[in-house]
C-alpha cells in the first residue's frame, strides 16, 4: 500500500512509494534516485549488485520528473533526507517524462518568473513554490474558521453586473446577450444589500476583477478579496475585526506550516503585535512629502513610491485613517462634525496596502447625493438603493487582499508568485 513519504521514518520497516523523480545520480556500481511526493523527499539507495538485474535496467530508462513506483526495505542513513533511505526490491515508471525539461524543478537552475508560469504545473513541483500554496489554503482556512467561530454568514454573489461599484472605467465588459454587462469590481453593493436583510454579519471569499492597466509588482486583474460586512458597528468596530483575523491567521500559520515555512527558507515569521497603531490621512501625506521625491500634497491618494516611505517610519502593520471624502468611494460615511473627512481607513503592511473599507452611508438621501456628487447617475443604482428605502441598519465593513496578505507574509517578491494561474494585462494564458 502507497504511503505518504513524511509518514516514513528511519524505523519504519518497509515501504511503498509512488511519485516523481527528482533527481537520479548513476556512480556506476552505485545509484541513487530521490522520489519526491508532495509530502517530502525520500532517497532510494541502489546497489546494483544487491539488487534484481530489471531494477538496474529501470533506473538508466528513468528521466527527471518520471512518476515511479517504488517499493522496498527502509533503512536508516544519516546523510539522506529524513535520515533514511529505500533499498528497492521493486522500480516501476508509471509515467515517464519528456525531456529536457521546460525547467529545473530541482532549483539548481533558476528560472524567469515568465517561464515558471508558462509552466505552472511544473513550477508548482518545486518545494519552495507548493509551499506557497499550502501557505494560502492555511491562510483560507484560517480565516473561515475565524468568521465561523465569530457568528459570519459566507455568502456568495454575482460576479456579473450591469454597473460599477464604484464608478468610473475600470471595467471588463462582457457579452450577456443582448444586454450590457461587466465582471464585478467588489462585491462592496451587494454585501450592502445582505445588511438589509438582516444577516448582520456576512463575508465573502471570491474573485474580483479591474481592467486597471497596471503593471507592477503587486497589481493582479483579477484577484481573490477577502470580504465583510457588519450591522449595529462602525469603522472602529470592523478595523478590530480586520487586525484580529490578521493575527490569527499568522498565528495558524505559525501552528500548522511548520515544513511550509522551513521549504520557504524564511529568516524570520513572526505574528504581528497587537494594536495596529492608526495613522490620520493627514499626519501620512506629511510623512510622505517629507521623504518622498515625488511631490504629494493633501488630497493626493497615495502612491507606491508614499506607501515605501510611510512604511519605513511605521514599520510595522498600520491603518490610514480619516480620508478626505472627495478621493473616497461614495459609501464611505462622512463624520458628522466635518463632512470634508469619512470614516474611511486602509491597513497597509510596510510594503502595501492589504486592506480598504470603511463605515457607509445607511441613510437614502445622503447616499443618493453622494452618489450624485461623484458625478455619477443615482437612477443607475436603483437595485442598489431600493434597499436603503426599506430600514438600512448602521454598518461597516472591508476587503482584504488574499494575494497581497501572502505576499507580504512570505516577503514574496511579486504578487503573481501568490497566485496560481495569475491575470495580468499581459497574462490570460494558462
Amino acid at each position: 500500500m502507497r504511503v505518504s513519504i513524511n509518514t516514513i521514518t528511519p524505523d519504519t520497516p518497509s515501504a511503498e512509494v509512488i511519485g516523481w523523480a527528482h533527481e537520479i545520480r548513476d556512480l556506476g556500481g552505485l545509484a541513487f534516485l530521490l522520489i519526491r511526493d508532495r509530502t517530502g523527499i525520500l532517497q532510494v539507495t541502489i546497489p546494483k549488485k544487491k539488487v534484481a538485474p530489471e531494477i538496474a535496467e529501470t533506473i538508466r530508462a528513468i528521466s527527471r520528473e518520471s512518476v515511479v513506483r517504488v517499493r522496498g526495505i527502509i533503512k536508516p542513513e544519516g546523510k539522506a533526507p529524513g535520515g533514511r533511505e529505500l533499498i528497492p526490491d521493486l522500480i516501476e515508471i508509471v509515467s515517464l517524462s519528456a525531456s529536457p525539461l521546460p525547467l529545473d524543478v530541482a532549483e539548481k537552475v533558476p528560472a524567469e518568473l515568465d517561464t515558471r508560469l508558462d509552466n505552472r504545473f511544473l513550477d508548482a513541483r518545486r518545494p519552495r513554490v507548493s509551499a506557497i500554496f499550502k501557505i494560502r489554503n492555511a491562510v483560507q482556512h484560517a480565516t473561515r474558521n475565524f468568521f465561523f467561530d465569530n457568528g459570519f454568514i459566507e455568502i456568495n454573489t454575482s460576479k456579473i453586473v450591469a454597473a460599477a461599484t464604484e464608478g468610473g472605467t475600470e471595467l471588463f465588459p462582457i457579452a450577456y446577450f443582448e444586454k450590457e454587462a461587466f465582471l464585478n469590481q467588489s462585491p462592496q453593493l451587494y454585501k450592502q444589500m445582505m445588511m438589509a436583510a438582516g444577516f448582520e454579519k456576512v463575508y465573502e471569499i471570491g474573485p474580483i476583477f479591474r481592467a486597471e492597466e497596471h503593471n507592477t509588482t503587486k497589481h493582479l486583474n483579477e484577484a481573490t478579496s477577502i470580504d465583510i460586512e457588519v450591522s449595529f458597528t462602525d469603522h472602529i468596530g470592523v478595523m478590530q475585526i480586520l487586525e484580529d483575523l490578521v493575527r490569527d491567521i499568522y498565528q495558524f500559520v505559525d501552528k500548522t506550516c511548520s515544513d511550509a515555512i522551513a521549504d520557504m527558507d524564511l529568516d524570520t515569521f513572526a505574528v504581528p503585535e497587537k494594536g495596529f497603531p492608526r495613522l490620520p490621512y493627514a499626519e501620512a501625506i506629511e510623512i510622505a512629502a517629507s521623504k518622498c521625491e515625488e511631490d504629494i500634497t493633501y488630497g493626493d491618494d497615495i502612491g507606491t513610491a508614499a506607501e515605501k516611505a510611510i512604511g519605513e517610519e511605521m514599520g510595522r502593520m498600520y491603518f490610514i485613517v480619516d480620508w478626505p471624502s472627495s478621493i473616497r468611494p461614495y459609501y464611505a460615511m462622512p463624520y458628522e462634525n466635518d463632512p470634508e473627512i469619512c470614516k474611511a481607513f486602509d491597513m497597509m503592511h510596510p510594503r502595501m496596502e492589504l486592506s480598504s473599507g470603511a463605515q457607509r452611508v445607511h441613510q437614502y438621501d445622503l447616499l443618493v447625493d453622494q452618489i450624485a456628487k461623484k458625478g455619477l447617475n443615482p437612477e443607475n443604482f436603483e437595485f442598489y438603493l431600493n434597499p436603503f428605502r426599506f430600514g438600512m441598519p448602521p454598518h461597516a465593513g472591508w476587503g482584504l487582499g488574499a494575494e497581497r496578505m501572502v505576499t507580504t507574509m512570505l516577503g514574496l517578491p511579486n504578487v503573481r508568485e501568490a497566485v496560481l494561474f495569475p491575470r495580468d494585462r499581459h497574462r490570460v494564458v494558462p
